[in-house]
């Protein structure tokens, strides 16, 4: 991960960092309304890896005839609509092409990232390792991914009478 640095004018700023072949993607669903978060990491992405992680999200939210949610979802390929078992309470709302400010889940990178910025890590289990506490402490830190998530043009819930 590589972000902006402070050097002084006319010089190069210096970050080490290690090119390696091995990732971990992290996949994030977000209320930004109450920063609850819902968090899935793994070391590659496919359409089937989707279809699972859809469904356990709906296991896990308790989506269903009682209970529906609606995910905003950006065009990725392995996300794409072709022959995809969606879960009975969750309805899918794909987004323009590029367009991650509508999504509410980018804005939450920065926060994960932060402890990996410009640093060099040696192994990928490091990594995890990193990221997972990470995530446990975004958990608990409910405001903060409220904050950063909820666009301030977002309309606010209404609740039902």
């Amino acid at each position: 991960m590589t972000r902006r640095v402070w050097a002084p004018i006319g010089e190069r700023p210096v970050a080490h960092g290690h090119r390696r072949f091995e990732w971990l993607h992290v996949a994030a669903f977000v209320w930004p309304a109450t920063g609850e978060v819902f968090w899935y990491g793994r070391n590659g992405v496919s359409k089937p890896f989707f279809e699972a992680l859809l469904a356990l999200f709906a296991k896990e939210t308790g989506a269903g005839d009682e209970r529906i949610i609606i995910l905003a979802l950006d065009n990725a390929g392995w996300r794409s609509e072709a022959r995809r078992k969606v879960p009975d309470g969750l309805r899918l709302v794909f987004l323009p092409p590029y367009s991650p400010e509508l999504q509410p889940a980018e804005t939450l990178w920065a926060l994960v990232d932060e402890p990996i910025v410009n640093k060099p890590i040696p192994t990928i289990e490091d990594l995890e390792d990193i990221i997972a506490k990470r995530r446990v402490d975004l958990a608990e830190q409910r405001e903060t991914v409220k904050r950063k998530s909820g666009f301030h043009r977002r309309p606010k819930i209404i609740k039902p009478n």
